[in-house]
């Protein structure tokens, strides 16, 4: 029957329960007893309110506490941390529930402080950038966007919620790949935009997540800093070829409107045109570097067994015997030409340095995690400038075309891998890295 009845009744009744018994058996002691009836009267009624008093006061004693806390939880629930439970004492069960209570305030107030300068800072962030980010709901209707966002589409945010995302012009950049690259066309602006989107669940609904970013005046950067480095290098080495040609060409043309013409012009006339053919044959090697540069093929992958291949590339180096050290037998797929290529460059490159010093050349690799690591040490000088390493035609080497490197690098970025050259820490000469997936 308890267990129809509210808390605080069921209290109530516990506590009648608990007080009545005594209060029956001190009433009939009374009232059996030769006292007079004015006495058993006023002992009854005295009894009687002592009994109700105490069970008040238990009631309230178990109540009100639990007001407290039901208040505190509530204040909890409407984002109200400043109320904290009295009394919270470690000693006491009651005590320790309010010290815990009054524990889960102060880090809900904490964990609200930091959520709220969280979002302040990415409020702050987003209306910063120059990327503009669109927010749909499960019917693909905007619901919040960034300045740029506004500025791209042209108009403010209070006159764009709501709206489709095929009427904005957006729909296509939600149906496709979640990341693309390609032209499009907006109120605030056109060029090549950087298309991602992902989902994300408010409410329970689905919503998308949609990110472009304007690529155009990047591409366009590096375009003009890609002519320039270009024009400078074509430049140079056209210089160098043209300005003998020009000199010697206007020497011999001196020399042949003389007349009579001097005794020595067929010397002079063959030196002239010797360098004229040196100084074009350069320039021929150049351009035919240049293309080779151009026209990389893309790689034909197949299984390729790593140790065969570079010590096969190591076998073809005459100059030294290479110091191939074993390492685990490993499959990938590459284009084994390429990287044969990419290996006899750089062998021969750390051969080239320690033929200075007299030093070694010691080819290695290894497995680390899902990739293999191929280590070409060298016992040469080191690196001097490594900002100039794998800019095209810059060399130190007399002679040197300044491709290798580029062209090495070139292939291993088409393999999804990473080239990288760095000065040994202990002795001298440096390190070559060239890492590669196991598998693409």
């Amino acid at each position: 029957m308890l267990k129809n009845l509210s808390h605080s009744r069921r209290i109530l009744m516990l506590s009648l329960a608990t007080g009545l018994p005594g209060l029956f058996a001190a009433l009939l002691f009374v009232w059996w007893s030769d006292l007079v009836m004015s006495v058993k009267w006023g002992v009854s009624l005295l009894l009687a309110g002592v009994t109700f008093t105490f069970v008040s006061i238990i009631c309230q004693a178990v109540l009100t506490p639990l007001r407290t806390l039901s208040s505190q939880l509530a204040a909890l629930r409407e984002g109200d941390f400043s109320i904290k439970a009295r009394g919270a004492r470690p000693d006491d069960p009651l005590g320790q529930v309010r010290e815990e209570l009054n524990g889960l305030t102060e880090y809900l107030r904490e964990q609200r402080l930091s959520a709220i300068e969280a979002s302040a800072l990415l409020r702050k962030v987003m209306e910063e950038i120059e990327v503009a980010v669109f927010t749909f709901d499960h019917r693909k209707r905007l619901r919040l966007t960034n300045r740029a966002g506004e500025r791209l589409l042209g108009r403010p945010l209070n006159r764009l919620q709501g709206i489709g995302a095929g009427d904005l012009g957006l729909a296509e950049c939600l149906a496709e790949e979640s990341i693309q690259v390609r032209e499009m066309s907006f109120p605030g602006g056109t060029g090549r935009w950087d298309i991602r989107h992902s989902e994300f669940r408010q409410d329970g609904l689905p919503h998308r997540l949609l990110v472009l970013a304007d690529l155009s005046r990047a591409l366009r950067d590096e375009e003009r800093l890609a002519w320039r480095r270009l024009l400078r290098v074509l430049g140079h080495e056209l210089n160098n070829s043209l300005a003998p040609i020009k000199s010697i060409s206007g020497s011999l043309s001196a020399i042949f409107s003389r007349d009579p013409l001097p005794d020595d012009w067929k010397e002079d006339a063959q030196n002239g045109l010797q360098v004229i053919n040196s100084r074009t044959a350069a320039l021929s090697r150049f351009m035919e570097a240049y293309s080779r540069l151009a026209r990389l093929p893309q790689p034909r992958m197949k299984s390729v067994e790593i140790g065969g291949l570079i010590r096969r590339a190591a076998g073809l180096e005459t100059r030294m015997a290479v110091i191939v050290t074993p390492g685990p037998q490993q499959m990938i797929t590459a284009d084994g030409d390429q990287l044969e290529q990419v290996l006899i460059n750089l062998i021969k490159n750390a051969v080239d340095a320690s033929l200075e010093t007299q030093g070694s050349v010691n080819v290695k690799w290894q497995i680390v995690s899902d990739r293999i690591e191929i280590q070409i040490e060298d016992e040469g000088s080191g690196l001097g400038d490594t900002a100039n390493l794998f800019v095209p035609f810059f060399t130190t080497k007399p002679g040197g075309s300044g491709i290798g490197l580029v062209l090495s690098r070139q292939i291993a970025e088409a393999h999804n891998g990473r080239l990288t050259l760095e000065n040994r820490k202990e002795g001298s000469g440096c390190i070559a890295r060239l890492s590669l997936p196991l598998a693409l």
